[in-house]
This record gives C-alpha cells, structure tokens and sequence, in this order.
C-alpha cells in the first residue's frame, strides 16, 4: 500500500476514525465512577497527545528550516502549528464538557493540567500575529522558525506538568487501582490514538497540496502576465 495515492489516506483515516468511535461506543465499558461521560477520555486525550506532538514536529521542521534555509521547512512548520492549534480548540472543547460533567465547572483555575495546556495554547495562538506582522518574506520566515523552536520547548514541559501535578481535581483515568486501563478500555484508545493520528496527518497533507497548488497558480500567473520576449509592445517601461 502506498501513502502517495491521494485517495488511500483519507480513506485509511476514515476507516480508522470509524472503527474507533464504533470502539467507544459499542465495546468499550462505562467507567465505574464517571459513567458514560469518560468516554470522551477517547477523544480528548488523543487530541491532546495529537496537538502537543504536532507542535514537537513543527519545531523539528523550523530547525530544518534554519539550518538548511529551504523554504519548503517553513511551509511544513506552519502547517504542522495550523492543524495542530485546530486540534488545540477541540482539546479545550472536550475538555471543558468533561469538566462540566465531572466537576460540575467549565474551567477550573488551580488544576496544572488545564491550565499549562491553555498557556502553550495561548503561545501558538500569537504565532499568527507574530508572523504576519514582519513584511519581508525571508525574515518573516526566519523568525517564524525562532518562534516555532521556542515554543516547542513549553511543550514538553506542559506534558511534565501533566505527568507531575499533584493536584487529584483532574480525572485520571489511566491511574486505576489495577496500574492501567482495562484490555477492552486501552485497545479503544489505541485505535482513537491512531485515528487522531491519522488525521493530523490527512489534514497537514490536504493543507500541504492546497498550498502547492496556490503556489502553482500563482507562478502560472506570473508567467501568463510577463511580457513575451522580443514583443516591445507589452513590455512595461521601468521605474527608476
């Protein structure tokens, strides 16, 4: 099977996608102390893991970028950041239902776990206005990648906040008495882990070759509106 057919990958995360929410609602147990509403754990966290892993690869490729200087980096890294703080809103979505839910509260201030993924949040939310606001391209693009290296670096230490609070206000559904998820439970949110996966993917792909198509359209203009050599009659006078 080849990834390089535009049609096998989109196909391949539709199935997964399926199979998994087919998973969580037809196979997977309601959890015994928060009911049917855990089961948003097989969206959230894999959004989550998503996100935060989007932004670690967006860092990489703005590395690539500044070491390498091909623009083809940069491009990757802000798709990589676009899709991934798409992923971003979802996880706060998600988020604030099951705390509705568990908690009886949207937003709960003094949980780490909330609270430092908002704040990475918040980081990449200004990479837009950061970037936009320089006008030449190559410098735009330079500091773009400073930027995206940077704010890779919150992100690990988002998931050590996680991994470290001590604060028991945050569900933790893998911590059970057991040391884990059930068999039925962890398959489940393998197959949601990958289907969020596989998704990031299409849509980091799809953005991709939208963004090359522009481009080639952009240059066809180009080409279509420069003067025919030899033709004095179409060419534009200079300004000094």
């Amino acid at each position: 099977m080849s990834f390089r057919s535009p049609r096998i990958l989109p196909a391949l995360t539709v199935a997964v996608l399926t199979a998994g929410f087919a998973l969580v609602f037809f196979y997977a147990p309601n959890d015994a102390d928060q009911g049917f509403i855990q089961k948003i754990f097989y969206l959230h966290v894999p959004l989550a893991t998503c996100a935060m892993a989007g932004w670690i690869v967006a860092a990489v490729q703005a590395i690539l970028h500044l070491r390498t200087g091909n623009p083809k980096w940069d491009v990757r890294a802000y798709v990589s950041i676009h899709i991934s703080v798409i992923l971003g809103v979802a996880v706060l979505i998600t988020g604030a239902i099951w705390a509705k839910a568990s908690w009886g509260h949207w937003w709960v201030w003094d949980e780490p776990t909330l609270v430092s993924f908002l704040i990475v949040f918040l980081l990449y939310a200004t990479y837009y206005p950061f970037r936009y606001a320089i006008e030449d391209p190559e410098r735009q693009a330079r500091y773009a990648s400073v930027f995206a290296v940077t704010a890779g670096a919150f992100v690990p230490l988002n998931f050590l906040a996680v991994r470290l609070a001590q604060s028991l206000v945050h569900p933790r559904v893998f911590a059970t008495t057991n040391g884990g998820l059930p068999g039925s439970m962890m398959l489940t949110f393998l197959v949601s882990l990958a289907a969020i996966a596989l998704l990031w993917v299409t849509l980091v792909k799809l953005e991709l070759t939208a963004k090359s198509a522009s481009g080639q359209v952009k240059r066809l203009r180009r080409a279509l509106d420069a003067p025919i050599q030899g033709d004095a009659s179409r060419v534009a006078p200079e300004v000094s």
